[in-house]
């Protein structure tokens, strides 16, 4: 399964092309589009969440409530283009254009992006870099979260501590109903009350702020991945994954940054065996992979996402087009967009885990697929 994303933050939509997904998987927009939702939700977000109530449309690969087995294209229209139309029109001419931007915002891909394609409006480089275009895929991780649920895989993104505050409440599957009504996606009533309040300071401050999230997910079969080549290795195409969500700097798989200053003993999973479960760990600080593989227990991807880079009181720049110094640019943005992003990263790694599954499994239709891992699993409990 392989896919690829087109449009601009302020463009009339957002395309995806998804191929390689078999045929007959149940497919509706219903399926996707409260992950969407959810995206859009969370405390501390802007106006451009209420301007925008996306929803997904099918074009291509999709009928009658089920793939066909052909490429699978999505569209999300961005209800703002109405009032960027003439800024963003494709036909030549009319520059330099309203809204040009030359004043590079420190933090974003303002610079670095205009040097590496020229540009001197850095327009050109915001619009596509913008973390608008995670809406679209959270819209693929949408469908891989689908053909995961098929399989007996199920998975969440969470808070676990945002704004200096961490969660004191530990994760458990039977808070995902808590999870789910928490503006702020956390375990910890107390500290969501918190975090809350130092969010409403920053804003009034003209300030942003990061945090940590994590995906969790569970039902996974061993030996997804590989350790026979570098590039196979499943950690390492989930931390790029993560990475490739803007504002996230770092990802770690379980507690590894914890568990790198503890002793070996402290840190490994000892292995057990019974004739009900087969082989399983009584803990799981690796974090569910070992040796680039899936073990079976529940997969812990965790991210550290800086704080938003545009902010209203703005940092000093200096401007593409005249060498001179400037205050950057202030584009509408959030306060924080930390809980949205817990989402973001649960459907990006179910993207990352569907694509396994498929390459493990892989059948034409999703009956084929469903029977491999039925008979994988039998086998793997009988090892």
């Amino acid at each position: 399964m392989r896919f690829l994303t087109a449009g601009e933050s302020h463009g009339p939509e957002l395309l995806a092309i998804i191929e390689g997904l078999p045929a007959g998987l149940p497919l509706t927009e219903e399926d996707i589009n409260p992950w969407l939702e959810k995206r859009q939700g969370g405390y501390g977000r802007g106006r451009r969440m209420v301007i925008e109530k996306d929803q997904v449309e099918f074009r291509a690969g999709v009928r009658a409530g089920r793939t066909t087995g052909a490429p699978v294209a999505l569209a999300i229209r961005n209800a703002d283009f109405r009032n960027w139309v003439e800024i963003m029109d494709p036909a030549p001419g009319n520059e330099p254009r309203k809204k040009a931007l030359t004043a590079a915002r420190p933090g974003h891909a303002d610079l670095a992006g205009g040097m590496k394609y020229g540009h001197k409006d850095l327009r050109d480089v915001l619009e596509r870099a913008s973390a608008r275009e995670t809406a679209m895929r959270v819209a693929v991780g949408a469908v891989a979260l689908k053909l995961l649920r098929l399989l007996g895989v199920e998975g969440v993104g969470y808070v676990v501590g945002m704004a200096g505050v961490w969660s004191g409440v530990p994760f458990r599957w039977d808070l995902l109903p808590r999870i789910e009504e928490s503006p702020v996606r956390m375990t910890d009533p107390a500290a969501e009350e918190e975090v809350i309040r130092r969010v409403d300071q920053a804003k009034a401050e003209g300030d942003t702020l990061g945090g940590i999230i994590e995906a969790r997910f569970r039902g996974l079969v061993p030996g997804l991945g590989s350790h026979v080549h570098w590039d196979r290795k499943l950690d390492g195409r989930l931390a790029q994954m993560a990475l490739s969500i803007p504002a996230v700097k770092g990802v770690e798989i379980g507690p590894a940054f914890e568990n790198a200053m503890k002793r070996g003993s402290e840190v490994h999973d000892p292995i057990y065996w019974d004739p009900e479960r087969g082989f399983y760990r009584k803990t799981n600080r690796a974090g569910g992979l070992e040796g680039g593989m899936t073990t079976g227990e529940e997969l812990v991807v965790r991210a550290a996402l800086k704080p938003i880079a545009t902010l209203m009181k703005p940092l000093p720049t200096v401007d593409v087009v005249t060498h001179e110094p400037k205050d950057a640019a202030r584009e509408r943005s959030d306060t924080t967009a930390v809980p949205a992003a817990s989402v973001i990263l649960c459907a990006l790694t179910a993207i990352v885990l569907a694509q396994a599954y498929l390459e493990k499994f892989g059948g034409d239709t999703m009956e084929e697929v469903q029977e491999r891992v039925e008979r994988y699993r039998e086998r793997v409990k009988a090892y």
